[in-house]
């Protein structure tokens, strides 16, 4: 069945309609256009829903919002990025520069282990192989694993927790599915982690073309390791035994802060990984634990000597205790939460949203915003073209 008008019908009903038909136009038009997506730094595309949701990390320079009595930040500090973030809830307290893409070195494995650590049972042992020793980069930190000797999957992450062995993260590799596989895991899992500044060239963070992470991408990774226990327990060992040919031999943690080798140690300190190269300087994550509250540092490049990190990582714990409950977080580490829930079948529950519906204006969904102007094109359109004297024909 059509509807169609007769030469009879007044102009202004034509009007009417013409006139519904365009404001429901302009508004769809105005609910899916380009939204600003808040301030950029000119370090890369940014993802959307990260600004939205933490749009002061994206800004240059030292963010901080501290209430009356809160210890300043430290002022010391030398590094290019880093931040203090507390563990469970996620909140970030303090930053700087928090979203530069930059060089992570070793702290990258920390994403590796995330990704390929819950699909290795630890007790699964392996004899390596000539070809999945392949590959390693020219003066990368080794823990001495050797072709045609067996290893318990346990024994090759403490080779890549403790001695940062790029020769067992080669083989975890290839029991993964191998090289280019893991990569891609890796990148997916940083994308569903919220981590949008860290592309993985390398997965043993070995400088490569193109690799780069950031302070806050490192400290989602520190902090979602820190919630497996597997993950928790590897990067808080501070020494063990590893396979040899004759007896086992010795293994140290290569974090100074963990086992105060060279520095002070820090109490409570709970891992998480430390990393160096030429290109990316000295980079850590770290994690303590205190009066029942856990923080997580990250600390990029800081000028001077190899300790450097390892004591402005202990000035960022030291104020993040003494800050926390005094400042107003910047940001937050947890990752965006789905687009929606499906929608509730007949007779049951309502299914809780699992994100708000875009803003078009204030108060306003898109579907709302959109379903309301052609409700009331309808309206104007029935007053005015109500059926008199046959002059709507139908046919």
């Amino acid at each position: 069945m059509t509807i169609g008008f007769t030469s009879r019908v007044p102009r202004v009903a034509r009007v009417a309609v013409c006139l519904s038909a365009v404001c429901a136009l302009g508004t769809l038009a105005v609910a899916t256009g380009p939204e600003d997506t808040g301030p950029r730094v000119g370090r890369g595309p940014q993802d959307a829903k990260a600004v939205r949701q933490s749009p002061s990390l994206y800004r240059p320079g030292t963010q901080v919002r501290t209430r009356a009595g809160a210890p300043r930040v430290p002022q010391d500090l030398s590094a290019v990025s880093w931040l203090v973030a507390d563990a469970d809830s996620g909140a970030v307290l303090a930053a700087h520069d928090a979203h530069r893409r930059l060089p992570p070195a070793s702290t990258l494995k920390a994403l590796f282990a995330l990704t390929v650590l819950p699909g290795l049972p630890a007790g699964l042992r392996h004899t390596v192989e000539r070809e999945e020793l392949a590959g390693i980069g020219a003066g990368s930190s080794l823990v001495g694993v050797q072709e045609d000797r067996t290893y318990t999957v346990a024994d090759l992450w403490r080779g890549v927790f403790l001695s940062s062995g790029n020769d067992a993260v080669r083989v975890l590799a290839s029991l993964n599915g191998g090289w280019k596989a893991t990569t891609e895991q890796m990148q997916a899992k940083a994308r569903a982690l919220g981590a949008r500044d860290t592309r993985v060239v390398s997965p043993d963070g070995y400088d490569a073309p193109g690799q780069v992470s950031s302070a806050y991408d490192l400290a989602v990774f520190g902090r979602a390791g820190l919630r497996n226990a597997e993950f928790a327990e590897y990067c808080a060992t501070a020494t063990a035994k590893f396979p040899a040919e004759g007896p086992s031999f010795g293994i140290q943690n290569t974090n100074r802060l963990l086992t105060g080798a060279g520095v002070e140690r820090y109490p409570g300190l709970i891992g998480v990984k430390n990393g160096y190269t030429t290109h990316a300087g000295n980079t850590l994550i770290a994690a303590a634990k205190r009066d029942g509250r856990t923080l997580v540092v990250t600390v990029l490049r800081p000028s001077g000597g190899g300790h450097a990190v390892y004591e402005e990582a202990r000035s960022l714990l030291d104020w993040g205790f003494r800050a926390a409950g005094r400042v107003d977080p910047v940001g937050s580490l947890l990752p965006p939460r789905p687009a929606a829930a499906p929608q509730a079948g007949p007779g049951s529950a309502p299914l809780a949203r699992a994100e708000k519906d875009e803003d078009t204006g204030p108060g306003w969904p898109v579907a709302g915003v959109i379903a309301g102007a052609a409700g009331v094109g309808a309206v104007v359109v029935a007053v005015v073209l109500r059926p008199r004297r046959g002059r709507i024909v139908r046919g």
